[in-house]
């Protein structure tokens, strides 16, 4: 089947690198995967099921992903604790991932569901996953698969109960997407999705900044922040990089929320530096979010990007009121 990606759309591109950072650090672009070597196995849901079979291997016994889950790991279990989890809930979500749960190459091979994860304890948290890109011809896209999925294992995320969305996606992936068992959305929400009071992980890599303003401004509340973690761009090189008057005028919801987070910067070793580099895990809390002054929290205009010169995100399509058949 082909698996072309979509393309009119412009990508969701990486916010540029800290200054302080060498050349080899900067996030990927997001861009349309281009039609290299690997490309003549988009028509094999099976083969590019094993690729992520074999990176995930690759991943699970690296020094990085050992040291991006004690990152995790901190910053969850003070997460969790803010939420008041019960004794016992945080050696649940943490103790049970094993490598001899990997699955077989011949089941990957033969479209099979690779791992089936189960919620255990009383804290059920949710993922979204937004950009990840054209993992079926993209290596990088692909180890970043790889992360979210041990990541919902090691957290006992349902993988139904984990969302993802990538304007780029070819319509073989969203297959190999819901073999997987993940919940494709059929909409670009632009990043503006509510948690409606539940705890959820995003897992959003070098997305474009608009998005995470779009997604803060969806949930412009002590309450719906505390309950949120976000994997992405370090928001503290967000604001390294961007001028100050540039980052309050058209980002104006990471401006404020900057005195009211937690980051921890993810590890970097040369195996995955150019996968997961400028990737941080976000927090928000409570008593960090109220003591931001009340001003803070009654502004909730509705972002519009209408003075963004570098716009890095791919706009939802919406009929114009105006135009005729």
């Amino acid at each position: 089947m082909a698996a072309a990606a979509a393309a009119a759309l412009e990508s969701w591109q990486a916010a540029a690198p800290r200054k302080r950072r060498s050349a080899a650090r900067r996030p990927r672009r997001r861009e349309a995967a281009p039609r290299g070597p690997e490309a003549e196995f988009e028509s094999d849901s099976g083969v590019v099921l094993r690729r992520i079979w074999e990176a995930e291997k690759d991943l699970f016994i690296s020094d990085f992903w050992s040291s991006a889950l004690e990152t995790i790991n901190r910053c969850l279990t003070k997460h969790l604790e803010q939420l008041k989890a019960p004794v016992g809930t945080l050696s649940d979500i943490f103790g049970n991932l094993h490598l001899d749960s990997l699955p077989e190459e011949s089941d990957v091979a033969t479209d099979s569901i690779p791992r089936e994860t189960l919620v255990t304890g009383t804290c059920h948290l949710k993922c979204v996953c937004y950009g990840i890109g054209n993992f079926a011809t993209c290596i990088v896209a692909r180890n970043q698969l790889t992360f979210l999925l041990l990541l919902l294992e090691k957290c006992q995320i349902p993988r139904s109960h984990c969302w993802v969305y990538d304007p780029l996606f070819s319509q073989l992936e969203i297959e190999v997407l819901n073999t997987l068992g993940v919940t494709v959305l059929s909409e670009n929400e632009e990043g503006k999705r509510s948690i409606r009071g539940e705890p959820t992980i995003f897992y959003m890599l070098h997305c474009g900044t608009a998005l995470y303003n779009n997604l803060l401004w969806s949930n412009w509340s002590v309450d719906a922040l505390s309950k949120m973690v976000i994997i992405g761009n370090s928001f503290k090189g967000l604001e390294e990089r961007l001028l100050a008057r540039i980052l309050q005028k058209n980002y104006p919801y990471i401006a404020k929320i900057l005195k009211g987070l937690e980051e921890l910067e993810f590890p970097q070793t040369s195996q995955y530096m150019d996968i997961f580099n400028d990737t941080s895990v976000h927090w928000f809390p409570v008593q960090k979010l109220e003591q931001l002054s009340i001003d803070i929290w009654e502004f909730r205009e509705e972002p519009d990007y209408q003075d963004c010169e570098d716009l890095e995100i791919i706009r939802n399509k919406r009929e114009d009121p105006s135009a005729t058949d």
